[in-house]
């Protein structure tokens, strides 16, 4: 991997002081400030380069986990025809969050809000036979649902990134095993990135089905309220070893066994059955959402396929999304502090902030320009702060913006051969070598 090499006076990072008045929760205010965003319209944005890189690193590890878990990618337009949306039934029920669209020749078209229409047509293009089953497609789209209240930054926008996968199986219980290996690719997505993701009963919603789980991030600032069983906090992701290939029913039924469920899905009855001191009452952003849906799109849309005695049935599926962008706001609403973000390494946009405290110092301004050398042939990403501004600056910017690292070179440690090495989440500051700052950096 190359790592990216930047200096901080020609990077574009727009950062401001001031807590934008009309940004309510801590997300949307900081991405504001950290100039990761700039807002174009009522739930629209503009992604800078801060925030696209994080953007980038979360759709990677998405990909990854989606790779791993056996899905294929490929990619839809935004752009869908309505005709298709007809088929299904959906064009009419689906309301007024839909973006209506009519071209130049007067046919209608809409701009994509999820993506089932579209790859069931692409399905039934191509597969025939049971033969060619199981499989799972998927892409990552930007979507466009025309909120009638958009809010809270990317929480609650209108054009928003999202990894979208659809499942095709011959039966029931080969769609439910599809349904599993989603589940755990689903924890290890989030687990890898730094979250304690719940999955949580659900309603279906506008998607149907009979089968779905909503993944939850805890935060006082959610806009649900969320009950669960405090075990399912303490239990670990699945783990990277995990064989997709296994049955991996019980992997999924030690976590849907525990009481875990969304506000429209709560049963007091049964959350009052979980002892009380396990008992969790509290606020929750969804970062995923998969469903199992059976033939709700194929047999309308006739996407049929032959069976080993020569019969044609509808093929059974389900759909599984991870909101990308929401995830960069409920990622920051988890891990921030008084200062600013505090990135969990795997999604930080660099991994390190060097700070150089008197760039006019040749001896110091050496120093520094070895150091970011170093750094960067470590294969670390560096964002240099070799600016001309006051040291009281410089330390809040990179707090601010929270990579996880920070070191500085000053005269002091120029004269002792040393420099200063911040750990952004705890605080904790050590003098060392840059070698030794290096090797802690990279074993983090």
């Amino acid at each position: 991997m190359i790592a990216t090499i930047m200096r901080l006076s020609r990077y574009f990072l727009p950062v401001s002081k001031d807590v934008p008045a009309d940004a309510a929760i801590v997300s949307h205010q900081l991405m504001l400030r950290t100039g990761m965003v700039r807002q174009n319209g009522a739930g629209i944005y503009t992604w800078l380069p801060l925030g696209f890189k994080v953007l980038q690193k979360i759709e990677q590890i998405v990909r990854e986990e989606m790779d791993r878990a056996g899905a294929i990618e490929l990619l839809m337009p935004t752009i869908q025809q309505a005709e298709l949306w007809e088929e299904s039934g959906r064009y009419d029920d689906y309301g007024k969050e839909m973006l209506r669209i009519t071209d130049r020749h007067d046919r209608e078209m809409l701009f994509g809000p999820t993506n089932e229409e579209l790859i069931t047509d692409v399905f039934r293009a191509y597969v025939k036979s049971y033969k060619a089953l199981p499989l799972n497609l998927y892409h990552t789209q930007w979507k466009f649902r025309d909120e009638i209240r958009p809010r809270f930054g990317v929480m609650r926008g209108r054009e928003f990134l999202m990894k979208d996968a659809y499942s095709f199986d011959l039966t029931e219980e080969a769609a439910r095993a599809s349904y599993n290996r989603m589940f755990c690719a689903y924890l290890n997505a989030f687990d890898r990135m730094g979250l304690k993701a719940v999955p949580m009963q659900a309603d279906t919603g506008p998607i149907g089905g009979d089968l779905s789980h909503e993944f939850i991030v805890l935060a006082d600032t959610g806009e649900s309220a969320v009950f669960c069983d405090r075990d399912l906090l303490d239990m670990g992701a699945p783990g990277l070893d995990l064989d997709f290939e296994a049955d991996l029913t019980g992997e999924v039924e030690k976590r849907t066994s525990l009481y875990a469920a969304t506000e429209e899905m709560h049963d007091e009855a049964a959350f009052a059955a979980v002892p009380s001191d396990r008992q969790v009452s509290a606020r929750g952003i969804e970062v995923g959402h998969i469903f199992f849906f059976g033939t709700k799109y194929s047999k309308p849309m006739n996407a049929m396929v032959q069976t080993a005695d020569g019969t044609n049935v509808p093929v059974q599926m389900g759909s599984y999304g991870i909101g990308v962008s929401r995830l960069v706001g409920g990622i920051i609403e988890a891990c921030h502090d008084e200062n600013g973000i505090v990135w969990p390494k795997a999604v930080s946009p660099f991994d390190v902030g060097l700070i150089s405290m008197r760039p006019k110092d040749e001896a110091v301004s050496t120093a520094a320009d070895d150091a970011y050398a170093a750094l960067t042939h470590a294969g670390l990403d560096v964002l240099y702060d070799e600016t001309d501004e006051r040291p009281g600056s410089k330390f809040n910017r990179m707090d601010l913006i929270g990579l996880p690292w920070q070191i500085v070179i000053g005269p002091r440690g120029v004269e002792a051969g040393q420099v200063e090495l911040k750990h952004r989440k705890s605080g904790e500051k050590f003098d060392v070598t840059l070698e030794d700052a290096i090797a802690k950096v990279k074993a983090d």
